[in-house]
């Protein structure tokens, strides 16, 4: 087993006109964060130097060359590029997108090849990380093609999960996503993160209807009784702790979710929104569904406030915590998974 300050936790950098920088050094500004792992910033260091000045920052910071040269209890910065970049904080700049997805991209080299042991990802803009070598919505896609296993985002604060069954395809295009394929393969994917990296034996599953009040028998929608209803069934079943669909509209604000270890919404916003109303400002986005850990604050570049040292770095702290937490929990899992013979003599 790892010692805590052994877990190397690599870092995309993000759009540097962002906040993102901002909320990573001020995430290790404390130092009690080192005592829980060690951080490995994919960037430049003269550029996080410049930033930690602009910020009147005092932390730290250790410049390396290659990743075997991280020093365990430093904040490394691992140089992907040694040219000058222009910084101009607030603005949307595709020169800086270019950067922001280098990083990723080598931050997530590093997670495939085991070289760091989670990945935390700083905000990018959607927009300017397009590019004919990037052609992808954003970090998710992207790592759902690199890594093993199938992604699924799924917000994250203290005990309220809510994932997706569609994520960022237009509202109109929703119901023809919805297959009885697509709807196991999600369902199937929370209830086995519940289990492994957030150590529920028994996970309670809710399902959001596609229609307001669940279709109302077909009045509004035939959708939720002809998709949605059948393959809950199907899996309740099964086994599989999934109930639903319920109408969205008043299961968040009636207290309904803390019944349940984790929700599932049918679209983007229908689970977003609600989300971001109960834990803005410390949520945290992790991808679900894959062999390797990943997760990312829940809030984006905030260009409005960048540069002025007044960002909150909460989300991105508990995205830390979160990535950690998780990585601990797995390899107990699968500890426990390889031997459960020898580990129920352990408990006896």
């Amino acid at each position: 087993m790892k010692k805590a300050e052994n877990i190397i936790v690599g870092i995309s950098i993000g759009d540097l006109n962002g906040i993102g920088s901002e909320v990573i050094l001020k995430t290790f500004n404390d130092s009690r964060m080192l005592e829980l792992c060690t951080p490995v910033i994919f960037a430049n260091v003269k550029i996080m130097s410049f930033i930690k000045k602009t910020l009147e920052l005092e932390i730290p910071l250790h410049g390396i060359d290659q990743i075997n040269q991280v020093v365990i209890g430093k904040v490394n910065v691992l140089n992907i590029w040694k040219e000058g970049v222009d910084l101009n904080f607030g603005t949307n700049d595709e020169n800086v997108g270019k950067y922001a997805i280098k990083s990723f991209i080598a931050a997530t080299k590093a997670l495939k090849e085991n070289q760091v042991d989670v990945l935390v990802t700083a905000p990018i803009n959607k927009y300017n990380i397009q590019s004919e070598e990037f052609k992808f919505p954003g970090h998710t896609d992207y790592l759902d093609k690199e890594l093993e296993g199938n992604a699924l985002m799924l917000m994250v604060q203290d005990n309220l999960r809510i994932g997706l069954l569609t994520d960022h395809i237009p509202v109109n295009e929703v119901a023809k996503h919805l297959t009885e394929k697509l709807i196991i393969q999600k369902i199937e994917t929370i209830k086995n993160c519940l289990l492994q990296d957030f150590r529920i034996n028994k996970p309670r599953i809710a399902v959001l209807s596609v229609n307001p009040h669940a279709g109302d028998n077909g009045v509004i929608g035939k959708e939720d009784d002809e998709i949605l209803k059948p393959v809950l069934k199907k899996l309740f079943d099964k086994g599989t702790l999934v109930f639903g669909p319920f109408a969205a509209d008043g299961f968040f604000g009636s207290g309904q979710y803390e019944k349940y270890d984790a929700i599932i919404a049918t679209y983007h916003d229908q689970g977003l929104i609600p989300f971001k109303t109960l834990s803005f400002g410390n949520g945290v986005n992790y991808t679900a569904g894959l062999n390797k850990i990943r997760t990312s604050p829940d809030h984006g570049t905030a260009y409005e406030i960048a540069g002025k040292g007044i960002a909150d770095y909460n989300s991105f702290k508990e995205a830390v915590y979160t990535a950690i937490d998780i990585y601990n929990s797995r390899n107990e899992y699968q500890e426990i998974s390889k031997n459960p013979l020898k580990t129920k003599e352990k408990q006896l």
